[in-house]
């Protein structure tokens, strides 16, 4: 036995030599290559060990067709990214039912998770041959893709029919399920992450689906929450004041809500139920004020509002579903929570409503008094102090509702069919054509709204509105990035709309052409009676209005209005001569 030395002077391992065999006797050479050949097998087969071993991630492993074998954890992750990254910007095409579209990534979180997939790539044996594919992790958000997917899918392809309980009157009235086709998102989203970054498409198809909730559930959520829900009142403390929610306010409130899977669930709806029963809440609560902007000493400023105290509906909708099965007498005790009014101080400061950016006056006769006069008055304070939100459109039917008797308008001349005849609202017209102009003028975006089908000398031709509800509205959008502030006042001869905001535009000026297509109006003989209303006539006309409108010293914008107005006859009320 000898130690050998390597070059560097360090001593190797130490090798026995066998014995030298006497000269008599022969030598085994058989054994001895043997012994030579399972050696070299073993030391080949630790060769190929630290081979296949070779790394984090074993021989012979590829992801979405990336080779990361070999590849410490961090090498193959970035080797991963390199390769498919700039493929997970694209989006995933799908056929749902039929239906072909791209349905981009941010949509429903879609994105390759490289971490957790190159761990699931270390897990795992290695190949001397061939090749071990692993399925990346792909992560999406499961709601989201439900969501966009129902959004797709036509209604009528879905024929899974859905439970549902509703009240007429105080009868529970059952709606019951049945089996059909429906979407399952499970297998849309599997679809989905299989088809994704190798330039496959999703087929998503529909599947027989039953209802979660049986008939035979439905009956007997009739029989123990929706009969006796609204067989007598609930009484609701609130500290040392109650209020008594009766039946039908209860029925109101009491909601059965099926989802796509066709699973019936019984709810509050707090929003329902407090309009059903809002004289018995406002017994026991204090509304909070929302804050305003007024004007004072001709500037805007803002009126800071003040909190109210009102019944949490969250706490007592679970509360409330809790005692509705249980016979009578029912009390639940209900709890007050502060809140703000819908618009805060910060929320108008934040408008920029600080200068005059546009007014309009029109002119009426008749005084005070006159009904129509009245009419006029009576809407420009329903509209009084509006505040339109950038990007919002302002509909003035919306705003004031169908003008009734109730609300205080009048009988007084409007055009029906071509002729003048008294009618509820009379007048407003003038005020919306007032309003028209001041939006007009304040560069803000025509969204909808006619001129009156005659001409009249007190409005400007072409650019003004006339109103009918609910057929015929006035609708403008605000465009700018500040808050509109309307402004109205009137006088006993006039009406005068400003709009109050951050000035956007230089100017904005009206040119308009001649007119043109000029005709003589006829003359028409009515019954005599209270419907008909006596006029001079007026002629017809076509005529053509630009509306300029310059920004910083230039002309950004120059928006043409074209009206054709009738002849309005000459009515005579009385039988022709």
């Amino acid at each position: 036995m000898f130690a050998s030395e390597t070059p560097t002077g360090q001593a190797a391992a130490t090798v026995t030599l066998p014995a030298v065999p006497p000269a008599d006797r022969p030598v085994n050479r058989k054994r001895i290559v043997v012994v030579g050949t399972v050696a070299a097998v073993l030391i080949a087969g630790a060769g190929v060990a630290a081979w296949a071993y070779g790394g984090d991630v074993p021989r012979g492993t590829e992801i979405l067709g990336v080779d990361l074998g070999g590849k410490s954890r961090t090498e193959a992750e970035r080797a991963l990214t390199d390769a498919v990254g700039p493929r997970t910007g694209e989006p995933v095409a799908v056929d749902l039912a039929g239906e072909k579209f791209s349905l981009e990534v941010a949509t429903i979180a879609l994105r390759l998770n490289v971490d957790l997939s190159v761990g699931k790539a270390i897990k795992g044996s290695p190949r001397l041959t061939g090749k071990r594919v692993v399925p990346p992790v792909i992560e999406l958000d499961r709601a989201k893709l439900e969501k966009v997917l129902r959004e797709r899918l036509d209604p009528k392809k879905v024929t899974l029919r859905k439970p549902g309980i509703t009240y007429s009157g105080l009868t529970p009235r059952p709606r019951y399920p049945a089996p059909g086709q429906g979407l399952d998102v499970a297998a849309a989203a599997t679809a989905i992450r299989q088809a994704w970054l190798v330039g496959g498409t999703a087929t998503i198809t529909l599947v027989p689906r039953p209802p979660a909730t049986t008939r035979e559930q439905v009956d007997a959520l009739v029989a123990d929450l929706a009969a006796p829900a609204v067989a007598a009142p609930v009484t609701v403390t609130v500290g040392d004041k109650s209020l008594t929610l009766s039946p039908k306010a209860i029925a109101k409130g009491l909601v059965f809500r099926s989802d796509d899977d066709g699973r019936l669930t019984p709810a509050i709806d707090g929003t329902k139920l407090h309009a059903a029963a809002a004289k018995e809440f406002a017994a026991v609560e204090k509304e909070p004020e929302e804050a305003t902007i007024t004007l004072a000493d001709g500037k805007p400023k803002i009126v800071a509002g003040t909190p109210g105290d009102m019944v949490d509906l969250a706490k007592l909708g679970p509360a409330l579903l809790a005692v509705l099965p249980k016979p009578a007498p029912r009390t639940v005790e209900a709890v007050l929570t502060r809140q703000e009014g819908a618009t805060t101080e910060s929320d108008l400061a934040a408008l920029g409503v600080k200068e005059k950016v546009s007014t309009f006056t029109t002119y009426f006769t008749g005084g005070r008094k006159s009904p129509r006069s009245q009419n006029i008055m009576t809407i420009a304070r329903a509209v009084d102090g509006a505040v339109v939100q950038p990007g919002e459109t302002f509909s003035l039917n919306k705003h004031t509702g169908e003008r009734t008797y109730a609300d205080g308008y009048k009988d007084a001349p409007v055009i029906v069919g071509g002729k003048l005849e008294p009618g509820v609202g009379g007048g407003a017209s003038q005020f919306t054509t007032t309003l028209f102009n001041a939006a007009y003028y304040a560069g803000l975006e025509d969204v909808e709204h006619k001129p009156h089908s005659f001409y009249f000398s007190r409005y400007p031709a072409v650019i003004e509105s006339t109103i009918f509800y609910p057929t015929l509205d006035l609708k403008f959008k605000n465009i700018t990035p500040y808050g509109i502030l309307i402004d109205t006042s009137y006088t006993s001869k006039s009406v005068t709309v400003s709009m109050w905001s951050t000035k956007v535009y230089d100017s904005v000026k009206t040119v308009r052409s001649p007119r043109r297509n000029i005709t003589s109006p006829p003359t028409v003989y009515r019954e005599p009676g209270p419907k008909c209303i006596a006029t001079s006539g007026l002629p017809g006309f076509t005529q053509d209005a630009w509306r300029v409108i310059r920004k910083d010293g230039k002309e950004v914008e120059r928006e043409k209005f074209t009206w054709r107005y009738d002849p309005e006859p000459r009515f005579i009320c009385g039988a022709k001569p």
